[in-house]
C-alpha cells in the first residue's frame, strides 16, 4: 500500500502525519521547539531547530508505524507564511527567522504608507509588520552587517525542503506572503524588491504547490531515514492546507480557525482585496481564500496556561490530565459572560477589525468576586469576541458564505470553546476531524504524485467531519451585550496603547 507524508511547522512544534492511500491516519509525531522573544513585541524561530524537529518526527514515524521508507510515495511540507530565512553565500543561516507575529517593523510600515495603494494593487494585501517586505527593511536599517551577507532568501518550510533537495524554490501562495510578488503577473516584482532594498536574484523560483521539487539527497536521507525514491513536492502554507484538509474546496464554503492565529476564510473564485483582509490563492486552481484574521487566538490560551496556569500544569503533571482540560472544567462552572470580566487578546497587536500593532491584551472589570474560573472563561470569550469582529468585517464587505462553516484548529478540540464561539458568532459550526495542516499536506502529496486524481478525490477520501455545534439562543443576549462592551473598551483604550507602544 502506498503512503503519503505531510509535515507542518507551527509556532511551537512540527507535526508529521502519515496517511495510507485510503486516507486513513497511520501514524503521527510531534516535536516541539521554542519561540524566542528577545525584546517586547519580537518573535523569532531558529530554522536549525525546526530541521532537527523534522528529522526527529520522520525517524519516529518510521519507527512507530513500521512502514518502510520505500513505501512512502510522496512528501509535502507546509508552515506559516511571512517567515523569511536568510542565507549567506555558503547557504548558512544568517540570523533567526522573524516570525509573522513580530511587530518590530512598525516604523518601516509607516514609511511604506505613501505607496500603500500601489503595493495593494500588486500584492493584493496592505503593508503590516507581519509581511516580509517591511521585515527586510528593518534588517537593512538595524542590522546592516547581516543584510550585506544575504545571498538567498527562502521561507521557513522552503528552507527545510532546501535541506532535503538543495533546490531554491517556493510556491505561489507563499510568495504572496512576502509582499514582494506581483499577483497578476505571477512573478517577483522589481519595484517591490527595490523598496525592500534586495536583489531580486536572491529570491527563489516560484512554482505550483503540486510541482515536483527535486530528489532527496543522500545526506538528508541518512539524517531522516527517508528513501531517495520518495518524491517531494513544493507544498504550500499552513492555512491553505488546513482549509483543504477540512474539505473547503468549493466556492462559498468557509472555515473558522482556532489556532495560533484565528481566521475566517471564505472560498471565492476571485481575489477580494481589502485592507482588513488577508488574500491568498487556494491550492485548487482558480480559487482563492480571502479571510479576516485575529492575531492571537489559541496563542492567547497557550500564553494564559504558561503564565497564569501554573496550578493546572502542576495538577496535570501529577494526575496525567491535560492542563487545558482542567482550565475547561473550571470555566464550565462560570456563567456565559464571565460575570462581567472581559478579556482582549491583543498580545501582539491586532489585524482584523483593528489593524493596529500598538494594541495589547487586557482583563477589564476585574473584581474580588472573580475566581480563576472567571479568568479561564473570559480568555475564551475574548477570543470569540475578536472572531466576531472578523465575521462582521466579512459581512460588511458582502462576502457570501453559502455553506456551513467548518471549525478547524487545535482550539476546536475544546467542547466548551466550540460552543462559546458558536454562541458569540450566532452561527452553526461543523467541526472538522481532519483539519490538521499536516493532513492537508499529505493530501497535497497524494495529488502531486498521482495517488489521488485531483483535490476533489483527495478530499472525498481523506476529509471527515464531526458534530454540528448550534448556537444557543438563551446565550444570545448576554453575548450581544458583551460584544458591544468589548468594542467600547477597545475604543477607550486604543489611544492609551498607542501612547505606550506606538
Amino acid at each position: 500500500m502506498r503512503h503519503l507524508l505531510g509535515v507542518d511547522f507551527g509556532g511551537g512544534a512540527s507535526k508529521a502525519t502519515l496517511l495510507n492511500e485510503k486516507g486513513e491516519i497511520v501514524c503521527t509525531s510531534t516535536a516541539e521547539y521554542p519561540m524566542y522573544y528577545p525584546h517586547p513585541g519580537w518573535a523569532e524561530q531558529d530554522p536549525e531547530e525546526l530541521y532537527r524537529a523534522f528529522a526527529d518526527n520522520i525517524r519516529r514515524i518510521l519507527s512507530v508505524s513500521g512502514v518502510q521508507s520505500g513505501d512512502i510515495a510522496a512528501i509535502a511540507l507546509d508552515g506559516g507564511t511571512h517567515i523569511a530565512v536568510l542565507l549567506d553565500e555558503w547557504d548558512r543561516v544568517i540570523r533567526p527567522a522573524i516570525y509573522w507575529s513580530d511587530i518590530r517593523s512598525v516604523r518601516q510600515c509607516q514609511l511604506l504608507q505613501p505607496f500603500r495603494e500601489e503595493i495593494m494593487q500588486k500584492s493584493f494585501n496592505v503593508p503590516g509588520p507581519l509581511w516580509t517586505l517591511p521585515q527586510l527593511m528593518w534588517i537593512r536599517t538595524e542590522e546592516p552587517e547581516n543584510f550585506r551577507r544575504i545571498r538567498h532568501i527562502l521561507f521557513l518550510k522552503d528552507y527545510i525542503r532546501f535541506r532535503l533537495t538543495g533546490e531554491y524554490a517556493t510556491d505561489s501562495i507563499e510568495a504572496m506572503g512576502a509582499l514582494l510578488y506581483d499577483c497578476e503577473r505571477e512573478t517577483w516584482d522589481p519595484w517591490l524588491c527595490e523598496l525592500a532594498g534586495i536583489n531580486i536574484d536572491w529570491l527563489p523560483q516560484v512554482r505550483r504547490p503540486t510541482d515536483a521539487a527535486g530528489r532527496l539527497q543522500a545526506e538528508a536521507c541518512a539524517e531522516t531515514g527517508l528513501s531517495p525514491e520518495t518524491s517531494i513536492c513544493i507544498g504550500a502554507t499552513d492555512t491553505v492546507m488546513e482549509v483543504t484538509a477540512s474539505g473547503a474546496i468549493r466556492r462559498g464554503q468557509a472555515t473558522l480557525k482556532l489556532a495560533t492565529a484565528g481566521r475566517i476564510c471564505v472560498i471565492t473564485n476571485q481575489p477580494i482585496v481589502d485592507p482588513l483582509l488577508v488574500c491568498y490563492r487556494h491550492v485548487v486552481p482558480g480559487l482563492w481564500y480571502p479571510g479576516t484574521a485575529t492575531k492571537t487566538c489559541a496563542a492567547a490560551m497557550r500564553w494564559y496556561r504558561d503564565v497564569l496556569g501554573e496550578g493546572e500544569q502542576l495538577r496535570a503533571a501529577k494526575s496525567g490530565e491535560d492542563a487545558y482540560h482542567l482550565i475547561d472544567m473550571a470555566a464550565l462552572k462560570v456563567p456565559p459572560g464571565s460575570d462581567g470580566l472581559i478579556f482582549h487578546p491583543y498580545l501582539q497587536g491586532e489585524i482584523t477589525p483593528y489593524p493596529d500593532p500598538a494594541l495589547r491584551a487586557s482583563f477589564t472589570n476585574v473584581s474580588s468576586f472573580h475566581t480563576k474560573g472567571h479568568f479561564d472563561r473570559s480568555v475564551m470569550e475574548g477570543v470569540a469576541y475578536s472572531m466576531r469582529g472578523c465575521l462582521d468585517a466579512l459581512k460588511r464587505m458582502g462576502v457570501e458564505i453559502s455553506d456551513e462553516v467548518r471549525l478547524i484548529g487545535g482550539g476546536s478540540k475544546s467542547a466548551l470553546w466550540r460552543q462559546i464561539i458558536a454562541d458569540v458568532l450566532g452561527i452553526p459550526l461543523r467541526r472538522s476531524l481532519t483539519d490538521d495542516s499536516s493532513i492537508g499536506s499529505a493530501l497535497l502529496a497524494g495529488v502531486a504524485s498521482g495517488v489521488f486524481a485531483d483535490f476533489a478525490q483527495g478530499v472525498e477520501i481523506c476529509s471527515r467531519t464531526g458534530e454540528l455545534v448550534e448556537p444557543r439562543e438563551e446565550n444570545r443576549g448576554v453575548y450581544d451585550d458583551g460584544y458591544c462592551l468589548y468594542q467600547e473598551i477597545h475604543d477607550a483604550l486604543a489611544g492609551i496603547y498607542d501612547r505606550l507602544n506606538g
